[in-house]
This record gives structure tokens, C-alpha cells and sequence, in this order.
């Protein structure tokens, strides 16, 4: 007798249903609100609304046409030069010298015209080659000597200054520059680079539109390029990125020559606004451009912000800068409301930074 028999089937054990996943509290997703102020662009953003609506009822002038583009040529010509320090401090650094080397600039593009007769073209190209020379220098002794760029560009900062006063001195016997308006080329240059045009019957300065073109610019750079990630590589940590095949020396040089490139853009926009050149101007500009950009969400230990955050910084500067004297108030608070606006960014940024990296 056969004593196989048929194996039954083993009892199928139906699936759990479906529930809530177990969370061991690393993967739980912060709310939407503290994602959007994580943002570097938004904070900056938020304030400036802030101080608009602020202005626009404590000063009834600024609700008028003129008025706003009043604020934004102001805004404009801190805005452009705080988009490149602004790429500087994402990599890593900062530059003390883009305040006088603005004047320096303009100097030379017009003492070298004026003084030896030539189109204000030839000016403005030696200028431009000047400007990068500097920003080139700067970079260069900074990744050579492993100094600061602290103590690097503070020694550009002074070296300029004195340069700027000296020489302006021995050529032209005066501490500022001769009219350049009646010589070859003003006109086509000053339409470049000072000119204006007319929207709604209200002038506006050609540098609003530089200044925008400049962001959108600068903003893909950063977020759509490989240099863009190279900024943010050697800002977070210049040793790994270079590991990992960054070309930290070339991005840092490069960075330190946006602004000297900036520095020349609104240092030909001065000489073609204004004909002629202080030499002593420029000093404590550059704190202007740095505050703009810390304001704007660039955090001072580099690797992190944007180039959109500096735009609505420059326009909190330009905002409460005329909108001081609209509403007639003392304009000697503009530094006190300064003071206030910085300190109040560096400690946003901080509990930003701190947002940012918590899990």
C-alpha cells in the first residue's frame, strides 16, 4: 500500500493592512512655512515689502511716480555692485576695496581721456583692464599667501585710496577730474551707461535696467551652471571641493574680478553722470555693498545664499535712503536705521543657517 499522500497547501497569512509609516524622526518633513524662510531670498523679501508699506504711509511722496524711480536709480547703483560681492561672500570671501575702486576706475577712464586727448572709448576699455587687474591681484595674493581676504583687500582698500588722491593731485593739480562732456564718444558712452528713458511720463535711470539684467543673470549663473556650483562648493569648504576636482584658485580669482568688472560698470556710470570725478569719494561704500548682501540672506561664513536675496537688500538701502528724506525726516537716522537692518539680518541668518541644517 502506497504511503504517499498529497501535501495540503500551506495557509496563506493575508498581508497587514495598510497604516501609517513608522518614523524614526529623521525623515519627518518640516512645514512649508519654515522651508520658504529657509530660503535665503525670502526673509530679505519679506522685510522689504515691510519697509515699503512702512514708507508709503509715513511718507506720502513716495506714492508718487517720480518718487519710485527715485528709490530705484538709488537702489540700482548699490544693487549692481552688491550682486558680484554678493557671488564673493557665497564663495568664501569679502572684498573691503570695491568702494574706492569704483573711483578708481572712473579716475582713470577720465584722467587718461582728458589728459591725453583721446576718445572717451580708450578710457573706458583701460579702465575696464584696470578694474580686473585689481580684482585679479586681490585674488591672487589671496590664494598664494592663504592671508584673509580680510587683511588682503584692507590693504588694496588703502593702497587705492591713496592712490586715488595722489595721483588725481599730480595730474590734475585739483583733488577732482576735468569735464570730460565735450569729447569724443561721451554721448554714445553716457547713453550706455547713464542715460535715461521715459515709462509712464516718468524718467528711469538706465542702471534699473543693468541692475535686473545683472540678477537674472547672476541667478542662473548660480542655479543653472557648473560655476555656479563651484561658488558654493569652495564657500562650504574649499579643501573638499578642491578634492573633489573644484578649481578652487581660478573660481576664487574669477569671483574677485566680478567686482572688480562691477566696480568699473559703476564707476563709468558716475563719470558719465556726473562729467567729472572726486578722488576722495568711495570710502565706506564697500560696507554699503557687504551690508546689501548680508541683508539679502549671504551668510558671512560663505556657501550659502543668492543672488536674488541682494536685489531686495539694495532695495531696503535705496528704500530707506530717500525715504527718509520724503518724509522729512533727519537724514543723519538713515545710518542708525543702517545699523538696525544689518544686526537684524545677521541674526536671521543666523537662526536661518540654523534652520537650514537641522534634520
Amino acid at each position: 500500500m502506497s504511503m504517499a499522500r498529497q501535501a495540503e497547501p500551506a495557509a496563506v497569512t493575508p498581508p497587514p493592512a495598510p497604516g501609517p509609516k513608522e518614523s524614526d524622526g529623521r525623515t519627518v518633513r518640516r512645514p512649508l512655512a519654515l522651508r520658504l524662510l529657509a530660503r535665503p531670498e525670502v526673509g530679505v523679501f519679506l522685510g522689504a515689502v515691510a519697509v515699503l508699506v512702512f514708507f508709503l504711509f509715513t511718507a506720502p511722496p513716495v506714492r508718487d511716480g517720480s518718487s519710485m524711480a527715485n528709490i530705484l536709480y538709488q537702489s540700482s547703483t548699490i544693487g549692481i555692485m552688491a550682486l558680484p560681492v554678493a557671488l564673493l561672500m557665497i564663495g568664501g570671501e569679502f572684498d573691503l576695496s570695491a568702494g574706492v575702486a569704483v573711483i578708481t576706475s572712473a579716475l582713470t577712464a577720465s584722467m587718461l581721456s582728458y589728459q591725453l586727448t583721446m576718445n572717451v572709448w580708450v578710457g573706458v576699455v583701460v579702465a575696464l583692464v584696470v578694474s580686473l587687474a585689481v580684482g585679479m591681484f586681490n585674488g591672487w595674493m589671496l590664494v598664494k599667501t592663504g592671508l584673509p581676504s580680510f587683511l588682503v583687500t584692507l590693504g588694496t582698500f588703502l593702497i587705492l585710496q591713496g592712490v586715488n588722491l595722489a595721483v588725481t593731485k599730480l595730474v590734475t593739480g585739483n583733488v577732482a577730474t576735468d569735464d570730460i562732456s565735450d569729447m569724443d564718444g561721451f554721448a554714445q558712452a553716457k547713453a550706455i551707461f547713464a542715460s535715461s528713458f521715459e515709462v509712464g511720463g516718468v524718467q528711469v535711470k538706465i542702471t534699473v535696467v543693468w541692475w535686473l539684467v545683472f540678477a537674472a543673470l547672476a541667478t542662473w549663473v548660480l542655479l543653472r551652471t557648473k560655476y555656479g556650483n563651484w561658488i558654493f562648493a569652495v564657500g562650504g569648504n574649499k579643501d573638499s571641493a578642491r578634492a573633489v576636482g573644484v578649481p578652487v584658485t581660478f573660481t576664487k580669482i574669477s569671483l574677485f574680478m566680478l567686482v572688480g568688472f562691477g566696480a568699473w560698470f559703476i564707476g563709468m556710470h558716475n563719470l558719465f553722470s556726473f562729467n567729472t570725478v572726486q578722488s576722495g569719494e568711495g570710502v565706506g561704500q564697500e560696507l554699503i555693498y557687504i551690508a546689501a548682501a548680508v541683508i539679502g540672506g549671504c551668510l558671512l561664513t560663505g556657501g550659502y545664499g543668492s543672488a536674488i536675496g541682494p536685489v531686495f537688500g539694495a532695495f531696503m538701502f535705496g528704500m530707506v535712503q530717500q525715504g527718509i528724506v520724503y518724509a522729512g525726516w533727519n537724514p543723519d537716522w538713515f545710518k542708525a536705521f543702517l545699523g538696525v537692518m544689518l544686526l537684524g539680518a545677521v541674526l536671521i541668518n543666523l537662526w536661518v543657517q540654523r534652520t537650514a541644517t537641522r534634520r
